[in-house]
């Protein structure tokens, strides 16, 4: 009972904070021109060819095939074909210059005895690939999750759960075995509904998204050092981080905006120390010219209110009152002297 009550308890000053926080200023990067871009569930910048490539995959429905888009027109210029029959593929995490990690990970049933993530080659043209996949199993049982991280440093994966009551990172082994099981360890918690994550450049610092906030915790203490809102998207659920420390978020639906993020400036301060910059990575650069930039009249941003989504209100305003009323319940339901 102490756990259910815990898990009420944390997950609704986040509910409650979505609700009341302003949403972060973004304008439009690109936009996905490709009709067969529609349920974009996964975003990862990625150094192939020369030049950056914008990477994301369909949600669960899709076979098996991750787009490389070129940022400067929103072209998809590039798919890899990787599986004929996915189960449930939520997510992508970078995997070195050419290549992404697909998270095939969903588990909305709670069913699946593992879930699977493949190493997968991106680029210019059209492929099909045979590419290794590896088990990944929880220590307690199924679990639902959508996203996928890998450390920039050492290249270890992670997957975050997706739980009202609040999520769960977890550890996949340093060392993926094709040939058996990889045993999952969880690290901490971390916020509720979890939709994609990402590491900083820094790699000590790690940023988690929900439909429409985001927080920044420090890494592996998974201490939140940021909370802010993101900016309205229809079902926001894309995350990439760039070298110079903003973020990249996408939507579900097609010809959707991949919108620029700044992180606020207490977060940055927390991130980069005075006199401190984050480490380049080249695989994970997005270059933005001044003539990339769209005009006021095409960018997207939090300060016009023509357009919001009303449905992320209802439901974060319907978690948290289901939030309150189970703390009040097992509170209340408890007898004296237990």
């Amino acid at each position: 009972m102490r756990d259910r009550v815990f898990a009420g308890a944390l997950v609704v000053p986040f509910v409650l904070g979505t609700v009341a926080a302003p949403s972060r200023p973004g304008h439009t990067e690109l936009t996905f021109r490709d009709p067969e871009i529609v349920e974009s569930s996964g975003l990862v910048v990625v150094h192939a060819g020369g030049g950056d490539l914008v990477v994301t995959t369909n949600d669960s429905g899709d076979t098996g095939r991750v787009f490389a888009v070129d940022p400067a027109s929103g072209e998809t210029v590039g798919v890899t074909h990787w599986s004929d029959d996915p189960t449930d593929v939520e997510a992508l995490a970078p995997a070195g210059p050419g290549a992404v990690w697909v998270g095939d990970i969903g588990d909305n049933t709670a069913s699946r005895d593992s879930i699977e993530v493949t190493r997968v080659p991106v680029g210019r043209g059209e492929r099909t690939v045979d590419a290794a996949t590896y088990d990944l199993t929880y220590p307690t049982g199924p679990v639902n999750a959508e996203t996928l991280l890998s450390d920039p440093t050492t290249g270890r994966l992670y997957v975050a759960s997706k739980n009202v009551f609040g999520g769960v990172l977890y550890a996949a082994p340093a060392h993926l075995d094709p040939d058996g099981t990889n045993r999952l360890r969880p690290l901490g918690p971390v916020l509720p509904i979890a939709t994609d994550g990402a590491f900083l450049a820094d790699g000590k610092h790690v940023v988690l998204r929900d439909y429409s906030r985001a927080v920044v915790y420090t890494f592996p203490a998974l201490e939140p050092v940021g909370d802010f809102r993101l900016p309205d998207q229809d079902q926001g659920e894309g995350l990439a981080t760039t070298d110079d420390g903003d973020l990249l978020v996408s939507s579900e639906g097609q010809d959707e905006p991949v919108l620029r993020v700044s992180l606020p400036s207490s977060v940055r301060r927390a991130v980069a120390p005075a006199g401190h910059s984050p480490s380049s990575r080249p695989s994970q650069s997005v270059s933005s010219s001044p003539s990339d930039q769209p005009s006021p009249a095409d960018s997207r941003t939090t300060s016009e209110p023509a357009g919001r989504p009303v449905w992320p209100w209802f439901l974060t305003a319907w978690l948290a009152l289901g939030g309150l009323v189970v703390v009040a319940r097992l509170i209340g339901g408890r007898r004296p002297g237990r």
